[in-house]
């Protein structure tokens, strides 16, 4: 795809959607930006230096089943849609600085029923192991109340499901995606991921199909 003004980079959580975003941008001398920043439904259950978990993101986690707490965060989604419609629209069509949009917001049957120019998509995935070592690792897992575990565990099945129900969607519409594990360099997962956006011939859809 020559001219690309708006690169999106969908995906589950912990999957490097931020990590990779910044460092394709910073190639491509484009801004970044995430769907979170639009809208914050609740994120992360496990306790950091500098922020303590809210309430109500506790008991979100505590209380909903998977099913409930997959159907909360698309819901979320779809209210958010036109927002990030109108941004990618907005961004496409301008002269201005060029922007990658990362975030699980861009769900893909939504994505691919975009109809503008200059636009790529990519969806990233990981292998639910990969994504499983991260969570725990960033919240301090092993030293973790039974509480705390929980609120993990919970959000660890939530952030499976919805990379299940995504990969379904982005492999019956032929979309395309790039699993980020693997060892890997950000380098080289920049490489893959311009490598697919500059060979797409619609958004998210390259010459091969995937």
């Amino acid at each position: 795809m020559s001219g690309v003004r708006v690169v999106l980079l969908g995906g589950t959580s912990n999957v490097g959607k931020s990590t990779i975003g910044r460092a394709v941008a910073d190639r491509l001398g484009f801004e970044c930006l995430s769907t979170d920043k639009l809208a914050r439904h609740p994120g992360r259950p496990w306790r950091t230096p500098a922020w303590e978990v809210p309430a109500h993101v506790a008991e979100h986690y505590r209380t909903l089943s998977v099913d409930e707490l997959i159907a909360s965060v698309l819901d979320h989604y779809e209210r958010l849609w036109p927002r990030i419609e109108e941004l990618i629209t907005t961004r496409s069509s301008g002269t201005g600085t060029g922007l990658v949009l990362e975030g699980s917001a861009l769900w893909p049957a939504r994505v691919a029923e975009l109809n503008v120019s200059h636009t790529a998509a990519v969806w990233l995935t990981a292998d639910e192991a990969v994504v499983r070592a991260r969570v725990r690792a960033a919240g301090r897992y092993e030293v973790a109340t039974g509480d705390e575990r929980h609120l993990m565990d919970s959000f660890l099945a939530r952030t499976e499901r919805y990379q299940s129900l995504m990969l379904e969607v982005v492999d019956r519409l032929g979309l395309d995606r790039i699993d980020t594990g693997g060892g890997r360099s950000v380098a080289e997962l920049v490489d893959s991921v311009l490598s697919v956006v500059s060979v797409q011939n619609a958004v998210g859809r390259s010459s091969s199909g995937r």
